[in-house]
Protein backbone atom coordinates (compact mmCIF):
# COMPACT_ATOMS: atom_id res chain seq x y z
CA UNK A 1 0.00 0.00 0.00
CA UNK A 2 1.06 3.57 -0.81
CA UNK A 3 0.42 5.66 2.24
CA UNK A 4 -0.06 9.61 2.27
CA UNK A 5 -0.15 11.78 5.63
CA UNK A 6 -2.01 14.85 4.33
CA UNK A 7 -0.85 18.41 5.36
CA UNK A 8 -3.84 18.69 7.54
CA UNK A 9 -2.20 15.65 9.81
CA UNK A 10 1.43 16.94 9.55
CA UNK A 11 0.00 20.76 10.38
CA UNK A 12 -1.14 19.59 13.74
CA UNK A 13 1.86 16.77 13.87
CA UNK A 14 4.58 17.52 12.08
CA UNK A 15 6.95 14.76 13.79
CA UNK A 16 4.34 12.08 12.65
CA UNK A 17 5.88 8.67 11.83
CA UNK A 18 3.78 5.44 11.02
CA UNK A 19 4.98 1.65 9.73
CA UNK A 20 2.63 -0.57 7.77
CA UNK A 21 3.13 -4.01 8.27
CA UNK A 22 2.06 -6.39 5.35
CA UNK A 23 1.79 -10.29 5.57
CA UNK A 24 0.22 -13.09 3.94
CA UNK A 25 -1.97 -14.48 7.27
CA UNK A 26 -3.92 -17.80 8.83
CA UNK A 27 -6.53 -16.27 11.05
CA UNK A 28 -7.71 -19.05 14.24
CA UNK A 29 -11.06 -18.47 16.38
CA UNK A 30 -8.85 -18.20 19.57
CA UNK A 31 -4.99 -18.96 20.15
CA UNK A 32 -4.33 -19.98 23.73
CA UNK A 33 -0.59 -19.18 23.82
CA UNK A 34 -1.55 -15.46 22.62
CA UNK A 35 -3.84 -15.06 25.73
CA UNK A 36 -1.27 -16.43 28.07
CA UNK A 37 1.11 -13.43 26.28
CA UNK A 38 -1.94 -11.08 27.07
CA UNK A 39 -2.77 -11.92 30.36
CA UNK A 40 1.00 -11.88 31.28
CA UNK A 41 1.21 -8.26 30.09
CA UNK A 42 -1.76 -8.01 31.96
CA UNK A 43 -0.45 -8.44 35.41
CA UNK A 44 2.85 -6.35 34.40
CA UNK A 45 0.79 -3.20 34.17
CA UNK A 46 -1.70 -4.03 37.19
CA UNK A 47 1.71 -3.84 39.20
CA UNK A 48 3.26 -1.00 37.46
CA UNK A 49 0.15 1.68 36.06
CA UNK A 50 -2.80 3.19 37.22
CA UNK A 51 -5.54 4.47 35.46
CA UNK A 52 -4.07 8.26 36.01
CA UNK A 53 -0.64 6.96 35.01
CA UNK A 54 -1.36 5.54 31.62
CA UNK A 55 -2.23 8.57 30.07
CA UNK A 56 1.48 9.61 30.70
CA UNK A 57 2.70 7.09 28.69
CA UNK A 58 4.54 8.80 25.56
CA UNK A 59 2.63 7.39 23.11
CA UNK A 60 -1.08 7.74 24.48
CA UNK A 61 -0.15 11.32 25.72
CA UNK A 62 1.11 12.17 22.24
CA UNK A 63 -2.30 10.65 20.84
CA UNK A 64 -4.31 12.42 23.56
CA UNK A 65 -2.92 16.12 22.43
CA UNK A 66 -3.48 15.35 18.57
CA UNK A 67 -6.94 14.40 19.41
CA UNK A 68 -6.99 18.02 20.52
CA UNK A 69 -5.26 19.57 17.83
CA UNK A 70 -7.95 17.89 15.66
CA UNK A 71 -11.01 18.70 17.94
CA UNK A 72 -12.05 15.98 18.94
CA UNK A 73 -12.21 14.90 23.40
CA UNK A 74 -10.14 11.66 23.98
CA UNK A 75 -11.61 11.46 27.57
CA UNK A 76 -14.78 10.79 25.22
CA UNK A 77 -13.54 9.28 22.50
CA UNK A 78 -10.50 7.12 23.47
CA UNK A 79 -7.91 5.87 21.65
CA UNK A 80 -8.28 1.84 21.29
CA UNK A 81 -4.70 1.66 22.96
CA UNK A 82 -5.80 3.66 25.61
CA UNK A 83 -9.43 1.92 25.83
CA UNK A 84 -7.48 -1.55 26.20
CA UNK A 85 -5.36 -0.69 28.61
CA UNK A 86 -7.79 0.43 30.61
CA UNK A 87 -9.56 -2.30 31.03
CA UNK A 88 -6.75 -4.75 31.84
CA UNK A 89 -5.71 -1.90 34.84
CA UNK A 90 -9.72 -2.01 35.89
CA UNK A 91 -9.52 -5.91 36.11
CA UNK A 92 -11.75 -6.23 33.02
CA UNK A 93 -10.99 -9.24 30.62
CA UNK A 94 -10.64 -7.92 26.91
CA UNK A 95 -13.03 -8.76 24.25
CA UNK A 96 -12.11 -11.88 22.85
CA UNK A 97 -12.85 -11.70 19.09
CA UNK A 98 -10.06 -14.20 16.50
CA UNK A 99 -6.22 -14.72 16.35
CA UNK A 100 -5.57 -11.45 14.22
CA UNK A 101 -7.74 -9.09 16.75
CA UNK A 102 -6.25 -10.27 19.37
CA UNK A 103 -2.99 -9.99 18.06
CA UNK A 104 -3.34 -6.54 16.75
CA UNK A 105 -4.79 -5.73 20.54
CA UNK A 106 -1.43 -7.09 21.86
CA UNK A 107 0.67 -5.24 19.99
CA UNK A 108 -1.41 -1.93 20.79
CA UNK A 109 -0.81 -2.57 24.64
CA UNK A 110 2.80 -3.76 24.62
CA UNK A 111 3.52 0.06 23.18
CA UNK A 112 0.59 2.02 23.61
CA UNK A 113 0.58 3.26 20.21
CA UNK A 114 -2.91 3.04 17.95
CA UNK A 115 -2.58 0.60 15.90
CA UNK A 116 -5.21 -0.66 13.30
CA UNK A 117 -5.57 -3.89 11.20
CA UNK A 118 -6.87 -4.52 7.99
CA UNK A 119 -8.28 -7.15 5.24
CA UNK A 120 -5.89 -5.46 2.77
CA UNK A 121 -8.22 -7.62 -0.15
CA UNK A 122 -11.02 -5.13 0.87
CA UNK A 123 -9.76 -1.67 0.61
CA UNK A 124 -10.49 0.31 -2.63
CA UNK A 125 -7.79 1.44 -4.62
CA UNK A 126 -3.99 1.26 -3.65
CA UNK A 127 -3.49 4.23 -1.56
CA UNK A 128 -4.57 5.22 1.87
CA UNK A 129 -4.25 8.76 2.78
CA UNK A 130 -4.26 10.22 6.42
CA UNK A 131 -6.74 13.03 6.89
CA UNK A 132 -8.83 14.25 9.97
CA UNK A 133 -12.44 13.49 9.92
CA UNK A 134 -15.06 15.97 8.46
CA UNK A 135 -18.31 17.14 9.70
CA UNK A 136 -20.95 14.31 8.77
CA UNK A 137 -18.61 12.03 7.19
CA UNK A 138 -20.34 8.99 7.14
CA UNK A 139 -18.20 5.97 8.74
CA UNK A 140 -19.44 2.99 10.60
CA UNK A 141 -17.60 1.55 13.50
CA UNK A 142 -16.28 -1.85 13.93
CA UNK A 143 -19.26 -3.25 16.41
CA UNK A 144 -20.28 0.65 17.05
CA UNK A 145 -22.23 1.36 14.50
CA UNK A 146 -22.53 5.14 13.07
CA UNK A 147 -19.74 7.10 14.68
CA UNK A 148 -19.05 10.69 14.41
CA UNK A 149 -15.40 11.09 13.24
CA UNK A 150 -15.42 14.31 13.18
CA UNK A 151 -11.90 16.14 14.42
CA UNK A 152 -10.62 12.50 14.57
CA UNK A 153 -7.18 11.36 12.13
CA UNK A 154 -8.63 8.80 9.85
CA UNK A 155 -7.35 6.38 7.06
CA UNK A 156 -9.21 6.80 4.32
CA UNK A 157 -9.20 4.81 0.50
CA UNK A 158 -10.56 5.45 -2.82
CA UNK A 159 -13.78 4.80 -1.15
CA UNK A 160 -14.07 6.69 2.38
CA UNK A 161 -13.00 6.59 5.90
CA UNK A 162 -11.37 2.84 6.87
CA UNK A 163 -9.02 3.28 10.19
CA UNK A 164 -9.41 6.00 13.19
CA UNK A 165 -7.72 5.31 16.69
CA UNK A 166 -10.66 5.05 18.61
CA UNK A 167 -12.99 2.28 15.81
CA UNK A 168 -12.00 1.08 12.43
CA UNK A 169 -14.67 0.47 10.04
CA UNK A 170 -16.66 -2.36 9.46
CA UNK A 171 -16.36 -2.27 5.47
CA UNK A 172 -12.47 -3.03 5.87
CA UNK A 173 -12.25 -5.38 9.51
CA UNK A 174 -10.69 -8.73 9.77
CA UNK A 175 -12.17 -11.86 9.38
CA UNK A 176 -11.93 -15.62 9.27
CA UNK A 177 -11.43 -15.41 5.79
CA UNK A 178 -8.55 -12.72 6.32
CA UNK A 179 -5.19 -13.41 3.98
CA UNK A 180 -3.42 -10.39 3.12
CA UNK A 181 -3.45 -8.40 6.25
CA UNK A 182 -2.14 -4.93 6.69
CA UNK A 183 -1.52 -3.28 9.73
CA UNK A 184 -0.77 0.73 10.59
CA UNK A 185 1.19 1.87 13.68
CA UNK A 186 0.79 5.29 14.55
CA UNK A 187 3.48 7.50 16.35
CA UNK A 188 1.89 10.63 17.15
CA UNK A 189 4.80 10.70 19.21
CA UNK A 190 7.23 10.74 16.35
CA UNK A 191 9.61 7.95 17.62
CA UNK A 192 10.21 6.07 14.87
CA UNK A 193 12.68 3.34 16.48
CA UNK A 194 10.19 2.60 19.13
CA UNK A 195 7.20 2.69 16.11
CA UNK A 196 10.04 0.10 14.49
CA UNK A 197 10.44 -1.90 17.48
CA UNK A 198 5.81 -2.30 17.60
CA UNK A 199 6.27 -3.34 14.27
CA UNK A 200 8.87 -5.56 14.14
CA UNK A 201 7.16 -7.44 17.93
CA UNK A 202 4.11 -7.10 15.46
CA UNK A 203 6.16 -9.33 12.73
CA UNK A 204 6.76 -11.74 15.55
CA UNK A 205 3.24 -12.44 16.65
CA UNK A 206 2.63 -13.16 13.46
CA UNK A 207 5.36 -15.24 12.85
CA UNK A 208 4.18 -17.44 15.92
CA UNK A 209 0.45 -16.92 15.63
CA UNK A 210 -0.69 -16.20 12.23
CA UNK A 211 0.92 -19.11 9.70
CA UNK A 212 3.39 -16.00 8.82
CA UNK A 213 6.56 -15.15 7.48
CA UNK A 214 5.83 -11.72 9.39
CA UNK A 215 5.84 -10.02 5.86
CA UNK A 216 7.43 -6.87 5.31
CA UNK A 217 7.14 -3.36 7.19
CA UNK A 218 7.74 0.62 5.84
CA UNK A 219 8.22 3.63 7.78
CA UNK A 220 6.07 6.83 6.54
CA UNK A 221 5.89 10.13 7.79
Amino acid sequence: MKIIVSPEIDSVCPEFVGACVEAQVVNSPYCEALWAEIEQLGQKFRQELTTESLKELTSIAATRRIYRACGKDPSRYRPASEALIRRLLQGKELYQRDTLVDLVNLASIAFGYSIGGFDADKFEGDTLTLGIGREGEPYEGIGRGIINIQGLPVYRDAKGGVGTPTSDHERTKMTFATRHLVVLINGYDGDAERVTQNAEYIQSLLRKYAQSDGGTFALYK
